[in-house]
């Protein structure tokens, strides 16, 4: 296929902008930026854009996304770390082991599962460990 399409943004609805971005600054390590016309704000995460969006102004509660997303990261301990100070480690049991505890996966991923304060769900997995699919 000569013309892949190429994911470059995912969005997640949230209800309060300003919180939302201190929120995912502390979690992801990163400030991202404001995009003021579109209730926005964006997080540079490789080639794709996490776009937080506020859908507060025009009447709606935010839709919490149907699936967990991944972000690779290179140091899990530390965000990890960021995301135990923040609460919003995952209770859950992801194949019967804890969802907020760093763990080998089945699928031999080392990591761990977070909620943000609107219930989108959040996989940090270490980048050493990414499967693919390829191997």
């Amino acid at each position: 296929m000569s013309d892949v399409p190429t994911i470059f943004r995912v969005m997640v609805e949230v209800g309060d902008l300003d919180k939302a971005a201190t929120f995912y600054t502390e979690l992801l390590g990163m400030a991202g930026r404001r995009i003021e016309r579109a209730s926005r704000h964006y997080f540079d995460c490789g080639p794709v854009i996490l776009a937080v969006v506020d859908v507060s102004g025009g009447g709606r509660k935010p839709r919490a996304t149907v699936t967990d997303i991944y972000f690779a990261v290179r140091d899990i301990d530390a965000v990890h770390a960021r995301a135990n100070v923040l609460g919003c480690l995952s209770k859950e049991q992801v194949h019967g082991e804890p969802g907020g505890e760093i763990v080998v996966r089945p699928w031999r991923e080392r990591s761990f599962y977070a909620l943000d304060p609107w219930g989108n769900g959040l996989c940090f997995v270490d980048d050493r460990t990414l499967f693919t699919g390829k191997r």
